[in-house]
């Protein structure tokens, strides 16, 4: 795994050999579509871009079901510039598992727990306490005045 700057590519000496060609980078698709870059965060908390040199790599660290592009690298770091992220991260190989989806309990059959309930009551409001009062103090105003 290496993690590059910035800075580092500025001052990197031409001769150095770094990631040949292309790049593997896991993106995700955008609500419109598209595809977006997918930024992970180093040990440290520092937002990264990553990318892998070989699409076994990626699918080692990221599972079969990940989704990518091709990018070379100066590509990548243009397009990770204007969000903030400077260090670029090839071939990461410490990478927590996806969290697992939890899921919800099955629905169980429960037995009715009231018996013997009133064909007539059906549908009819149940009133209690205050507004039971009220709803007697209503319905006699309204005897009084039929």
């Amino acid at each position: 795994m290496s993690t590059l700057t910035l800075e580092d590519s500025d001052a990197a000496d031409p001769h150095e050999h770094g990631p040949a060609g292309p790049l593997y980078v896991p993106v995700r698709l955008g609500s419109a579509g598209g595809h977006h870059l997918r930024f992970m965060r180093t040990p440290r908390g520092v937002r990264t871009a990553v990318a892998f040199t070989s699409l076994r790599r990626l699918t080692d660290a990221l599972g079969a079901d990940a989704r990518w592009i091709r990018l070379a690298e100066p590509a990548l770091r243009t397009l990770a510039a204007p969000l903030g992220v400077t260090v670029l991260t090839v071939d990461p190989q410490l990478t927590a598992p996806a969290p697992a989806v939890p899921r919800a309990p099955a629905a169980v059959a429960q037995p009715c727990a009231r018996r013997g309930w009133d064909p007539d009551a059906v549908g009819v409001l149940r009133l209690t306490g205050a507004a039971a009062a009220v709803w007697s103090a209503v319905t006699a105003v309204h005897a009084f005045i039929d």
